[in-house]
């Protein structure tokens, strides 16, 4: 491919998104905008798992969420297939593959790995009087645990982790994207957008580097941010997974040539 992609991911999430476009011929910057920590307090999470067999429901809506919350189940001496009836709910295939690699047997992945799709599909569940529980980031839209709740359901929503935007001087960002030629930068978290922006509105000055640059979002929900803030996306994969955005990327810069 050619080309110079800055990936915005958390630090820790980039390698396989770097590797994938490396394989495509792209030179990879890693610019992580985002740092996932733990929440400011376990205690309302402790409480969830301390009656989690009370619960008809457990729903992720990132990987993120299955390994913090599975981390404290394991500090609090269980595991999942302690819990027979508990029936497990992910948003994409990468959030199933991380509960069933704990022992999770997962009833329902949605067609279209966003929260309106998967709102849809537990909609064909009978969920009046059911008690779920929803293990997301502090930061999160509320349509899910709203929806869920217009059907009957009686949702808890804990937050088992937090994205911070990390500490980065306005000489480093001048640094990269300046003495770089950059072609595209990635989006995969609305997070990774704000916080993206925030940086250059916390050092006056510094214009956003969009000029001649393809601005490439995982779904559509990223999009729509950016868009809000008055950028508009090139790229946006059909499936909403870092495969499906790769892909697109290079077939972005292939028909450009």
């Amino acid at each position: 491919m050619g080309k110079t992609v800055v990936i915005t991911r958390a630090r820790g999430q980039a390698g396989e998104f770097s590797q994938l476009l490396r394989n495509y011929g792209a030179r990879v910057i890693e610019f992580p905008t985002i740092e996932i920590v733990p929440p400011d307090s376990w205690k309302r999470v402790d409480k969830a798992i301390d009656r989690l067999d009370t619960y008809h429901w457990l729903i992720f809506t990132s990987t993120n969420g299955v390994r913090f919350f599975l981390t404290r189940l394991r500090l609090k001496k269980k595991r999942l297939v302690e819990f027979n009836d508990l029936r497990f709910c992910a948003i994409g295939p990468r959030t199933a593959q991380e509960l069933e690699k704990a022992g999770g047997k997962v009833d329902i992945v949605p067609e279209r790995y966003y929260a309106e799709a998967l709102a849809r599909r537990l909609g064909i569940e009978q969920l009046k009087g059911r008690r779920i529980l929803l293990a997301r980031a502090k930061k999160a839209r509320d349509l899910l645990p709203r929806k869920l709740r217009t059907m009957g359901a009686r949702v808890d929503v804990v937050e088992v982790y937090q994205t911070k935007a990390p500490n980065i001087s306005g000489q480093e960002i001048e640094r990269v994207f300046q003495e770089n030629k950059i072609d595209a930068i990635t989006f995969t978290s609305s997070s990774t957008v704000e916080n993206f922006l925030q940086l250059y509105e916390e050092n006056v000055g510094l214009k956003p580097p969009f000029a001649g640059v393809a601005i490439a979002a995982i779904g559509p929900i990223t999009a729509n941010t950016l868009r809000k803030r008055g950028i508009t996306p090139d790229i946006i994969p059909d499936s909403f997974t870092i495969e499906a955005l790769t892909r697109a990327i290079v077939d972005y810069f292939t028909d450009k040539t």
